[in-house]
């Protein structure tokens, strides 16, 4: 008897193997969130340009961006994401490349 032919005739092997696979599932998506947050990088907030929902940021390493730390500008996405900040804020962010542009996804202050 092969293993498909005993959890179609037998419930508790059925319900053990959806059980293992739900927990395994629960876990990887839990794990999401830490993994997300490890791509975050800090800065200070130097200008923010809200007509053209732009920011300039001084930034330590973006390691999924390759980059070093700078200043620069970015493109907030989506640009709500800029009320709130003020020039001289520090901030975690996230960052991406987009149509060959750097966007700003995510902004969180950091308490002083």
């Amino acid at each position: 008897m092969n293993t498909n032919s005993m959890m179609l005739t037998n419930p508790k092997v059925f319900l053990k193997k959806g059980l293992l696979t739900f927990l395994l599932l629960s876990a990887a998506a839990l794990a999401l969130p830490i993994a997300a947050q490890a791509q975050m990088a800090e800065g200070e907030v130097r200008r923010i340009d809200a007509a053209n929902n732009k920011v300039t940021i001084r930034h330590g390493e973006i390691k999924n961006l390759d980059m070093p730390p700078m200043s620069m500008v970015f493109v907030a996405k989506p640009a709500s994401i800029i009320k709130g900040i003020q020039v001289g804020d520090k901030i975690r962010f996230s960052a991406i490349e987009e149509n060959s542009q750097y966007v700003v996804t995510k902004i969180e202050k950091l308490t002083p």
